[in-house]
């Protein structure tokens, strides 16, 4: 089984004013002149985390990793004013531009691959390829399987713990986004910790051990959760079935699909109609995992495909 490449240290790191009050913070990391990649995390709201640098050759890649608004080390923390998928895509554009990159591969996880199709679609000319697990589309089948009609009927017990905090409300996003927007701080940190640990479970189902660092701070998890539930609540700003209505508009490069059986965040039936629409596309279904890049099955599949993508793009 692959083990991450070795930890290493950013080259460079910085904050950037992208407008709206908000600056975000970016690093580089690997090869000054190799293949520059931008690594785009999920949540929306999570951050990225210094093991994310590790899926990258450091010989060969220039890693661009970047903490998406309101998320990680860009502040404001846990901000949503102009927070939008529009603002994130142009985001990265002037990231790209401040860097100096021509193209990049496009590296993104959970909502970070539907960032990344998002992006591809609206800057072709600047994807040199893209690699993609967990692939969320932002349907509202998609959405309403995580928060409402889908996961809660395998996990049965966690869900009956979350709806002792919430309640069983006829349109739950919209009841949880008023509930953590509200002026009732005791209910929006209730609320917030209980989804916390109902989400954590669906994340973590494939994994039999769950290793606990303990609750994170309050301030920690409210941020991420009203980011979450700021771009639920408004459909994460994409049209119903436009990441896959809009495949015409992916330049003709590779992209590696890569989605664990047992995901119960993003159902595998996401990365299958990606894959259809997307001939040109690769897709591998781990049997045993999830949707966690950190499991040994995905991780080595990431690793493995990252490397693939070395000798697969033109620069």
């Amino acid at each position: 089984m692959r083990a991450l490449y070795p930890a290493m240290s950013p080259t460079r790191s910085e904050m950037l004013d992208v407008g709206d009050g908000h600056e975000i913070y970016l690093e580089t990391g690997g090869k000054p002149d190799g293949v520059p990649v931008v690594f785009l995390h999920g949540g929306p709201g999570s951050g990225c985390k210094p093991g994310h640098r590790q899926f990258f050759d450091p010989d060969k890649y220039c890693s661009v990793l970047v903490d998406q608004r309101g998320s990680g080390k860009s502040t404001p923390f846990g901000g949503v004013n102009g927070n939008t998928t529009q603002a994130l895509a142009s985001d990265l554009e002037r990231v790209r531009e401040h860097l100096g990159i021509e193209r990049w591969v496009v590296f993104g996880g959970s909502w970070g691959a539907a960032l990344a199709l998002y992006y591809a679609q609206t800057f072709p000319d600047r994807v040199l390829g893209m690699v993609l697990r967990g692939t969320f589309l932002a349907r509202r089948r998609d959405v309403e399987w995580f928060f409402s009609a889908g996961a809660n009927r395998l996990l049965p017990r966690g869900w009956h713990e979350f709806e002792e905090v919430v309640g069983k409300p006829a349109n739950m996003i919209e009841h949880l986004y008023n509930a953590v927007f509200g002026e009732d701080r005791a209910l929006a940190e209730a609320v917030a910790r209980a989804w916390a640990r109902w989400s954590g479970e669906v994340v973590c189902y494939a994994i039999d051990n769950v290793g606990g660092e303990g609750e994170e701070p309050m301030t920690t998890t409210m941020a991420k959760t009203r980011i979450e539930f700021h771009y639920a609540y408004h459909g994460y700003f994409i049209a119903e079935n436009q990441l896959l209505d809009n495949v015409h508009l992916l330049p003709d490069v590779p992209v590696s699909i890569i989605h664990g059986q047992r995901d119960l965040t993003c159902t595998p039936d996401a990365a299958w109609a990606l894959h259809r629409a997307l001939p040109q596309s690769t897709l591998k279904i781990l049997r045993t995992a999830g949707h966690l890049s950190g499991e040994s099955l995905m991780t080595e599949a990431l690793l493995d495909a990252a490397d693939d993508m070395l000798t697969r793009v033109s620069r």
